[in-house]
């Protein structure tokens, strides 16, 4: 059985965060492609228009020039092309290595139109001669040529730029996308760690009461609901300590009195261990409405307070007890608390674990330290030889108050003592087993952090 400490962080793959970032994410790309795919059929045609138009006026143009040019004046005339415009004349020949034109969506519907305009025999190529550009050729009088346009003059023919821009645009959604799911998750984030404190037995610093109106909501019903179980559990401890403490002064002149009478050897001894009995019942009250601040704790050496404890139980006429205890294993805790928890743990065994056929108890103390660095553990292990409880009621002996008849009916306690133990525990982050051990008895282990 685990106590609140056991609780761990859920992965960050089935995480909030993720699950609303890859949500916003897959959004943003499935607009985004969307856009991207109306914008490219709407701009098809009017592309497609403007292309072919600036292609058919350059060759229309240049032809024009060089036909009414005087022959002197033609190489000067294709200088100030080249230099001025970017545009290169060039002689076709049966010999050029040429290139098929470019392979996008739009050059189709520009061939079409182009060779509308110019003539079916026109051609293009994206390399001649294995120099890249637009080339269109054009006739004049029985003369084939090749016109070269630079590429940056001809817009829309390669996905680039949209490829860049969309790029730019992916990335800074994403950075959006994470912005957002940080600050949506962030108020259940501070909901999460303030309630895992809180099972802990720490109390919680006040949620943010601003926000959304349900997140306002949720953070005040949460700061009233510690507060009121404060409260509750503050007053249930001042009555079991004010009480317990009250029942000390009569149990006192109760056992003077019986001292004092007259009376027989058997009915002095019943009543004085009934009265013992009682004080041990209001000594658990006192124990369990005892609190445990973090703020007492110190390094206590846990190896020498399990080494006294099993010392102090070997005194016992019926106990037996093996120890098993590693040197050097320290924890942050409250030494007496702690110390009070092992003492339980063992008299509970004594009470309840004696080995059948046997007049004693025989009850196994193990100390482990496990880990390196941050990751040690101390692993304190209790366990006896006796029957057992069936594990369908394991669950039931940390609860206030119980006690198992079946297994453990002749109880001289409250029903606290694990109580007590699991209570302490909860204050110290340490985590509380129970369970029955292999070959009879029950085994209670307790794992907390090594300094």
């Amino acid at each position: 059985m685990k106590l609140p400490f056991s609780f761990r962080l859920a992965s960050l793959k089935s995480g909030l965060f993720w699950r609303t970032f890859f949500l916003l994410g897959a959004l943003t790309t499935t607009s985004m492609t969307a856009w991207v795919g109306m914008i490219s059929v709407v701009q098809h045609d009017p592309q497609v228009q403007q292309i072919s138009a600036q292609v058919v006026s350059v060759v229309t143009i240049t032809h024009a020039a060089l036909t009414h040019a005087a022959p002197e004046l033609r190489r000067e005339l294709l200088f100030d092309l080249v230099a001025n415009e970017g545009i290169r004349v060039f002689t076709l020949e049966e010999d050029d290595q040429v290139a098929p034109p470019a392979n996008n969506a739009l050059m189709p519907d520009i061939e079409k139109l182009v060779r509308a305009k110019l003539g079916q025999d026109t051609r293009f190529s994206s390399k001649v001669n294995g120099v890249a550009g637009f080339w269109v050729s054009f006739k004049i009088d029985d003369d084939q040529y090749w016109l070269m346009l630079e590429r940056e003059r001809i817009r829309g023919l390669t996905g680039i730029q949209w490829l860049g821009w969309a790029s730019v645009v992916s990335v800074v959604s994403l950075l959006g996308a994470a912005v957002i799911s940080s600050l949506v998750n962030l108020p259940l984030r501070r909901l999460t760690q303030a309630t895992r404190d809180f099972a802990q037995g720490k109390r919680p610093a006040p949620l943010p009461e601003k926000g959304p109106l349900e997140i306002i909501e949720a953070n005040r019903s949460f700061n009233q609901m510690v507060d009121d179980l404060q409260q509750v559990e503050s007053d249930r401890a001042v009555i079991l300590a004010g009480i317990s403490h009250d029942l000390r002064t009569p149990l006192a002149r109760m056992q003077l009195e019986v001292e004092m009478a007259h009376l027989s050897r058997e009915a002095r001894e019943g009543m004085q261990s009934d009265i013992g009995q009682m004080d041990a019942i209001i000594g658990q009250f006192l124990d369990y409405a005892k609190p445990t601040e973090a703020a007492s704790f110190v390094n206590v050496d846990l190896s020498a307070l399990l080494g006294d404890s099993a010392h102090e139980a070997a005194r016992l006429p019926d106990v037996r007890i093996h120890a098993d205890i590693a040197p050097g294993a320290h924890a942050l805790g409250n030494a007496t608390d702690l110390k009070r928890v092992i003492n339980n743990l063992i008299e509970n065994a004594r009470r309840y674990g004696k080995t059948p056929g046997c007049d004693y108890t025989e009850i196994d103390l193990q100390c482990a330290v496990k880990g390196l660095h941050t990751a040690k553990r101390v692993t304190i292990t209790v366990q006896d030889h006796g029957s057992g409880v069936p594990d369908d009621q394991i669950a039931q002996l940390l609860k206030p108050f119980t006690r198992l008849d079946a297994a453990r009916g002749q109880a001289n306690g409250a029903g606290l003592g694990l109580a007590i133990v699991e209570r302490v525990l909860t204050r110290h982050q340490a985590e509380l087993q129970v369970r029955n051990r292999d070959g009879g008895g029950l085994q209670i282990q307790i794992v907390m952090k090594a300094l």
